[in-house]
């Protein structure tokens, strides 16, 4: 589990093509400084398991599924990229309860003079963002000021814009996004109840 507080900004040192799948190397010295191998940190709001930790690096392996639904199919040497470490029982929540599983990728759109920065939203992740709630942007715990169907903004404070890669963000860049997860279990248990309730409707009228 994560909470979106980002550790550190992270470096792409390595990308290598794998069968339907890549190995990245990352830099990250606050991140590896207690990482083995099996730990598991979020890229940029993607959970990955370490394979390799030497030098202040860590090496990742990323299989096609993730690839195909989020930025790290494009992914390349130098980029840079958000790092937190998973967070430890016991630990503080200091954003919102994150798996690290994206749901799929959104575009930065732009920011204005106050920070308000917003994104396009696909279509099928519309339903799970709320004004007020929290969504997961590159991996950065973010409350969402203003909600339409195809499209949702945040107002990020200066820290934010300086301590993880949003600051640096220009219009057409893709980021990846975790929408609650809440709130697609409510979804799931509200279809199995609706559902029900239609069942024994019809049952009761024939």
């Amino acid at each position: 589990m994560f909470t979106g507080i980002v550790e550190e900004i992270g470096e792409v040192t390595a990308v290598e093509q794998l069968t339907n799948a890549a190995r990245l190397r990352v830099r990250g010295p606050l991140v590896t400084s207690d990482a083995g191998h099996g730990d598991s940190i979020a890229v940029s709001g993607v959970c990955l398991t370490v394979v390799e930790v030497a030098g202040g690096e860590f090496t990742v392996d990323v299989v096609n599924e993730t690839l195909q639904r989020s930025s790290l199919a494009k992914v390349a040497v130098g980029d840079r990229v958000n790092l937190e470490r998973a967070t430890p029982a016991g630990g503080r929540l200091g954003g919102h309860i994150m798996q690290g599983h994206v749901d799929g990728t959104g575009v930065f759109l732009g920011r204005d003079e106050n920070g308000v920065t917003t994104f396009a939203l696909p279509a099928h992740l519309s339903r799970y963002v709320v004004e007020k709630g929290s969504i997961a942007v590159d991996g950065v715990s973010l409350t969402v000021a203003a909600i339409t169907d195809d499209r949702f903004a945040v107002a990020l404070i200066p820290t934010t814009l300086e301590v993880t890669t949003l600051g640096g963000r220009e219009a057409g860049d893709l980021v990846n996004l975790e929408v609650d997860v809440v709130a697609k279990y409510v979804e799931k248990l509200a279809e199995a109840h609706i559902r029900d309730q239609v069942q024994n409707r019809h049952g009761g009228a024939s």
